[in-house]
């Protein structure tokens, strides 16, 4: 049983406040305490909306944590793509130095989101088996905000459309990801705009379609690295696409283990696999050329 609160006396309301104490510094400061005709910092941020928005389905008392933690992730990819598509229009526009700061706040936000793993894995197994039959077939792999992402940074699959089908207001805003140029898509129009070859197929395509590595695009990269004074801004670029996918590598890596750590191979509430879908896309990479050009240089 918690403890009771030990009792306190407090002040009159006509007693002196003696210096130093919290009482006084607060006074002192001349803190803002009436919030009754301004703005206040709960009304900023509407704080009754998002603290009133966890709502657990089960008696599980870890449910709390499941809904925070997936809550607050969400969050952090909103933040994610503001970021990402203001970099995006910054390098279409050879705008590379707020493209750079933009790029280095999304790696940022990806560490965020792969330490939050860490509070996720300390639900154990029996925890999560007691809420999970309450998920029903609700699972992260449904997030149109995250599949956003991945098509803002190249990973295109149109059968990702088909969970946000049922709601044609998210559907449109994944949809658009879609279609768009990728963050490396526009990298790689900037390069052929500074006057490095890039083949026309790759700078001429169906955005929807993914990418596909080439040892043109690879050679344009080592064109960059093998004269980094000279192209020095191109080859932060590069650095900043690496230090990105390095990021969401670790993301990914945490994501399968935290999964296999609760959940064992058990399939997913989305439908998937679980562990096996996740270490599949392991697999995948963002920026190829970005990574084989170091074995060549």
């Amino acid at each position: 049983m918690c403890p009771h609160a030990h009792s306190s006396t407090t002040p009159n309301a006509g007693s002196e406040v003696a210096p130093g104490k919290p009482e006084s510094i607060v006074i002192e400061e001349r803190a803002q305490l009436d919030f009754s005709q301004s703005m206040s910092y709960g009304d900023y941020l509407q704080l009754d909306a998002i603290l009133g928005a966890q709502k657990p389905l089960s008696p599980a008392h870890d449910e709390m944590l499941f809904i925070v933690q997936h809550q607050t992730s969400e969050l952090w990819m909103k933040l994610m793509l503001h970021e990402l598509h203001a970099a995006i229009a910054c390098v279409a526009a050879d705008n590379l130095s707020s493209a750079f700061k933009m790029l280095a706040r999304v790696s940022k936000i990806m560490e965020q989101l792969v330490h939050a793993w860490d509070v996720l894995a300390t639900m154990t197994p029996p925890e999560y088996s007691a809420m999970r039959p309450y998920l029903a077939s609700s699972s992260g792999f449904q997030s149109h905000q995250y599949r956003r992402i991945e098509f803002a940074l190249g990973n295109k699959n149109a059968a990702m459309l088909k969970p946000h089908a049922h709601r044609p207001d998210l559907l449109a805003s994944v949809e658009a990801a879609y279609a768009a140029p990728s963050l490396y898509d526009e990298s790689l129009r900037l390069l052929a705009r500074r006057g490095i070859a890039v083949p026309a197929a790759t700078l001429e395509r169906d955005w929807r379609q993914p990418y596909v590595a080439s040892a043109e695009v690879e050679q344009a990269w080592l064109t960059v690295y093998r004269d980094p004074s000279h192209y020095w801004d191109l080859y932060q670029l590069g650095e900043e696409l690496t230090d990105l996918e390095d990021a969401f590598r670790l993301w990914r890596f945490r994501h399968v283990t935290t999964v296999e750590r609760v959940i064992g191979f058990k399939r997913g509430t989305g439908g998937t696999g679980g562990v096996s879908y996740l270490r599949k896309m392991l697999d995948v990479v963002l920026f190829p050329e970005i990574w084989t050009l170091r074995t060549n240089l």
